[in-house]
């Protein structure tokens, strides 16, 4: 599978301000899974040949960011942080929660596609914690009420075919 001629284009716009071939590797990594929604084998073999690079090189940077999935995923993400902060403010409660309402487990998808439940390790808002990122949008200071209206708002915006995380909000909770 070669790389679309948008993402080529895209990546040589951008190949001067970086330092090195290799350094182009995550924003093409990112642009990958824009396009795609998520990174497969194929995509980092593309992705190796396009920056001639090792494919081992690709899969050691792509398997070592949580950003990136190297599976499908639902149409909407949802990551909860269960780093030490997180977890001592009640993300347990909230990846239960989440299971519990999706029927599903960490690590799984539901099988309509619509959700997939992960855990993840720190997303750097230990000051706001418990944290959840639903696809590419954060949400501090969660608890099982706000989680349920984030879920409730997800649902909504997945019904009216609009995108899900920049669309939901919920008062006192940023974003």
């Amino acid at each position: 599978m070669a790389l679309s001629q948008q993402i080529q284009n895209t990546i040589n716009g951008i190949r001067g301000h970086f330092p090195t071939t290799q350094a182009l590797l995550i924003p093409l990594l990112h642009e990958i899974q824009e396009e795609q929604g998520w990174v497969s084998i194929e995509s980092m073999k593309s992705a190796g040949e396009f920056l001639e690079l090792p494919l081992s090189k690709v899969r050691e940077v792509a398997s070592f960011y949580t950003m990136f999935q190297l599976e499908p995923i639902g149409k909407v993400n949802l990551q909860f942080c269960v780093n030490i902060s997180c977890w001592l403010n009640g993300a347990e409660k909230l990846v239960a929660c989440a299971e519990k309402r999706l029927g599903v487990s960490c690590g799984e998808t539901t099988k309509d596609g619509k959700y997939t439940i992960s855990e993840v390790e720190c997303l750097a808002s230990c000051g706001t914690a418990p944290v959840v990122q639903i696809n590419q949008d954060y949400y501090e200071n969660i608890d099982v009420p706000k989680l349920n209206e984030l879920l409730d708002q997800a649902e909504k915006d997945l019904a009216n075919n609009k995108p899900v995380g920049k669309s939901t909000q919920v008062p006192g909770v940023w974003p």
